[in-house]
């Protein structure tokens, strides 16, 4: 069997490239690997190699070749499965891979390479690794280390902390088992640890408690209440312990078990065979002191502090428990006979019709088909005011139809629908990592065998240079070190944040693809938007009729309207409805012609000849249209688009159409200029209608007549200057700019490209939702690094009290116990703080 580690073939390529030259592999000198993902060599991403975007993740190829395979097929070499233990790995980053016989294997960890290399015939099982993990059912996943993904419960191997389940939690899941346990034994070391207190810290408070029992007889009674607790209670703690140490990934649980662990067996020790200590360690009394008490107390301890914290989680999926909670679990469908029946939601298929009354919520996406009604969406859009709904109008799962009955047509159900895209979105999302995390994983690296050292170090101190008993003091400071500083706060900085603040988000119809584009977007310093349907209705509307010549009003839209009622263009849509909503009749037309780019022109009853459209329809026509030049001019300087009416070869006058600005519009314009933004309008407007609208609202910088590809074009020309860019958009035609800003922001119902091309989508396409997530990420930031303030400062003002610094000057010697309820009150402060977002003002 042939094994070869990545240096074994600097000039082969895994896929029989033969245009693959990599050179000599390198091991990098980072902590993460650049690893192109589809042969598995090293890449130097500084060396001018073939690179390529994907998800707004930036790849490394050893080749062109490489480059292009994955262009062909990305989603077959973003990850594979560690063949020992299964955990999900990212090919382009993985630290540990093998060739064995042609076939690339990666490990999430050097003990799985280890295992694999001492029998890979145990783990190959004749059958290549898929590329993606095979796993059914329910997945699970590490809170802090989303990248670890298993198809059964346990714990992560590289923190210890339990996996949790991925995607959307199921309606009926119950109580965390890991909370329910937690608490049991909880209430079982909290028990015991009060007369373990009482027993040995009672002479302090005039208790006599000792001396009526007797010095040997209450060690062994403190030996009784501690071990239950130590050995029991504590069980899931030393099995973390364990699993920290197997898999060469030392973390808090490292450190809670060589304290507790420490002080637990040196205490039994004490107890059973006190004579084979030396002198140095009794105490007064000639007895050697033990720390029953403080074991059993940091157990009980850090049960509080991991209770807390399990319940803290809970309250973070509330936003996806009251997403859930929005879809109803019936719905009355109206069978082919007419006869109607109340069904699951789950037996909907698209095509059925459904009749909703009122009070009931929207069982499935889909239309209005009979009937109207006001239908309450603040639930997904964060838009107070209910919307009227009509014959045809769109409707979304689980908003509630207010007080008129209508009967719809189901359009999309079940993992289709709006409702359940946000719920799976804002999961993972709640699993995502911020890049700030990066850094937190760098010095939680080097953290626990730092302390392990300051521990061994305070030990050896102590029992030389500190008071008598030297040897119970050293220990006592080192377990107190060890203790102390316990990176719970730290591990726990970022991830609380980033899960409560996507669950506020898509409370206000703000959804967060992952935490990556939340921490981009508060850095952004330009917003690039569109006008249509962002800044304006998106719905052209008549605004003015000039008659000329001595022709009325009413007859000059009378024409215009039952001529334009043959064309199929938005502006001809505005005209007709504006001539429906003032009542004005129609005529007949015959001989209608639409002239491309110019206008349209046809007889209207039996003798009028009529032209609408712009000034080159008029020259065509050999018509001068300086006679209303003032006019058109003033029109046009308010943003308005005109179109000339011709009837028989005379200027009969001219309409006038505007996509009116939302009445949110200029607020949010005032607040984004606020937050720092600098704002540009990117649009296929005309320049003088753009610059009117921008003029209106105050906009720093006006790009008109630019296509779909230009505003790309854009966002390079700007980054190229060192902007940090943002780009609104429909997530259609714009999904190209989407994918190339830093931050993509998707305006809309969320239901369609957007959700893959932007890093953020607003539920409600409305500047108001930029604005509120612009505040949520710059609120979350601060609460990210206000937690890692208080994590850092903290162990950095711990750590030394516990080793004993202050002692020569105060005579302070901190307690074990004192340590563990200092660590666990670190972790309750950044995880009160986190929790702070959930009120956050937006």
């Amino acid at each position: 069997m042939d094994i070869k580690h990545e240096h074994d073939h600097p000039h082969s390529h895994a896929d029989g490239d033969d245009h693959c030259h990599c050179g000599h592999d390198q091991e990098k000198a980072a902590d993460v690997m650049i690893r192109d993902p589809v042969c598995g060599m090293t890449v130097d991403p500084q060396a001018g190699k073939p690179s390529l975007e994907h998800e707004g993740r930036t790849y490394h190829f050893c080749s062109e070749g490489c480059r292009t395979k994955f262009a062909a097929a990305p989603e077959d070499y973003l990850t594979a499965k560690d063949p020992v233990c299964g955990m999900t790995v990212d090919r382009s980053t993985a630290k540990h891979f093998l060739k064995v016989d042609g076939e690339k294997f990666y490990f999430c960890s050097a003990a799985c390479q280890a295992k694999f290399e001492a029998d890979p015939s145990a783990y190959r099982n004749g059958k290549r690794p898929p590329a993606k993990p095979a796993l059914t059912g329910t997945l699970y996943t590490c809170p802090m280390h989303p990248e670890v993904v298993s198809d059964r419960p346990g714990d992560c191997p590289k923190c210890g902390m339990a996996l949790e389940p991925m995607g959307i939690p199921p309606a009926d899941e119950g109580p965390n088992p890991e909370l329910v346990d937690f608490v049991r034994r909880l209430s079982v070391s909290a028990t015991l640890a009060v007369p373990l207190l009482a027993l040995s810290m009672g002479p302090m408070f005039g208790l006599p408690l000792r001396e009526t029992i007797g010095e040997p007889q209450a060690t062994y009674i403190e030996l009784l209440l501690a071990t239950p607790v130590v050995l029991w209670a504590a069980l899931p703690f030393f099995r973390r312990a364990w699993a920290s140490v197997v898999n060469r990934s030392p973390n808090m649980w490292t450190l809670i078990g060589l304290g507790v662990g420490t002080a637990y067996v040196y205490s039994v020790v004490a107890t059973l065979v006190p004579g084979i200590f030396p002198m140095s360690f009794h105490g007064h009394g000639a007895a050697v002191p033990v720390y029953f008490e403080a074991a059993a107390v940091i157990v009980a301890l850090v049960f509080v502090g991991q209770v807390l914290e399990l319940k803290a989680r809970e309250r973070t999926g509330s936003a996806i428990r009251a997403l859930l909670d929005l879809a109803p679990k019936t719905a009355r469908r109206i069978d082919a006979d007419g006869s109607e029946n109340d069904v699951p939601v789950d037996d909907i298929q698209t095509g059925d019709r459904l009749r909703v009354r009122p009070g009931e919520r929207v069982p499935v996406d889909g239309s209005v088909l009979e009937g109207q009604s006001t239908v309450d969406e603040s639930m997904i859009s964060g838009e107070p005011l209910p919307l009227e709904k009509s014959k045809g109008d769109p409707l979304t799962g689980g908003t509630i139809n207010k007080n008129g009955t209508f009967v719809m047509a189901a359009e999309k159900v079940g993992a289709d629908m709006v409702l359940s895209r946000i719920v799976d979105m804002v999961a993972k999302a709640q699993r995502s990592r911020a890049p700030i995390q990066g850094a937190v994983d760098r010095v939680s690296a080097v953290f626990v065998p730092a302390v392990v050292a300051a521990a061994i170090l305070a030990f050896l101190v102590w029992a030389a240079i500190g008071p008598e008993p030297r040897m119970a003091n050293a220990l006592l400071a080192a377990v107190a070190v060890l203790i102390i500083a316990c990176p719970c706060a730290l591990g726990l900085a970022t991830p609380m944040s980033i899960m409560i603040a996507t669950g506020r988000g898509a409370q206000e119809g703000v959804l967060i693809k992952d935490a990556e584009a939340l921490e981009r977007f508060s850095k952004v310093d330009t917003l690039i938007v569109d006008k249509t349907g962002t800044l304006t209705e998106g719905k052209p509307k008549l605004t003015d009729v000039v008659a000329f010549g001595g022709v009325g009003e009413d007859r000059l839209l009378s024409l215009a309207a039952s001529l334009e009622r043959g064309s199929e263009h938005p502006l001809a849509e505005a005209i007709v409805s504006g001539a429906e909503e003032r009542g004005v009749p129609f005529v007949s037309v015959t001989g209608f012609e639409a002239k491309t780019g110019k206008g349209v022109q046809g007889r209207a009853g039996d003798t009028t000849t009529v032209a609408l459209g712009n000034a080159a329809m008029l020259t065509d026509l050999g018509i001068d249209p300086a006679a209303l030049a003032e006019k058109t001019e003033a029109l046009r300087g308010d943003g308005k688009t005109v179109m000339f009416v011709v009837f028989d070869g005379a200027l009969a006058g001219l309409v006038a159409v505007a996509d009116r600005i939302k009445p949110t519009t200029a607020a949010a314009i005032k607040a984004l200029h606020d937050s720092g933004l600098k704002i540009i309008m990117a649009t296929g407007d005309n320049e003088r209608t753009a610059r009117a609208v921008a003029k209106s609202l105050g906009i720093d910088e006006v790009r008109a007549d630019v296509l779909p590809e230009g505003k790309k074009a854009l966002i390079d020309e700007l980054r190229a200057k060192g902007a940090i860019i943002a780009m609104a958009g429909d997530g259609v035609n714009d999904a190209p700019a989407l994918a190339a800003a830093d931050v993509g922001i998707a305006m809309g119902t969320g239901a369609d490209v957007a959700m893959e091309s932007a890093g953020i989508t607003l539920v409600k396409g409305d500047l108001n939702g930029i604005v509120r997530a612009r505040r949520l990420a710059e609120a979350t930031m601060q609460n990210i690094r206000q937690n890692l303030g208080f994590a850092f400062g903290y162990n950095a003002l711990g750590v030394p009290i516990a080793a004993g610094v202050l002692y020569p000057i105060f005579g302070l010697l901190l307690s074990p116990m004192i340590a563990a309820a200092a660590m666990s009150l670190s972790s309750v402060s950044v995880i009160s703080n986190a929790l702070r977002l959930r009120f956050a003002k937006l």
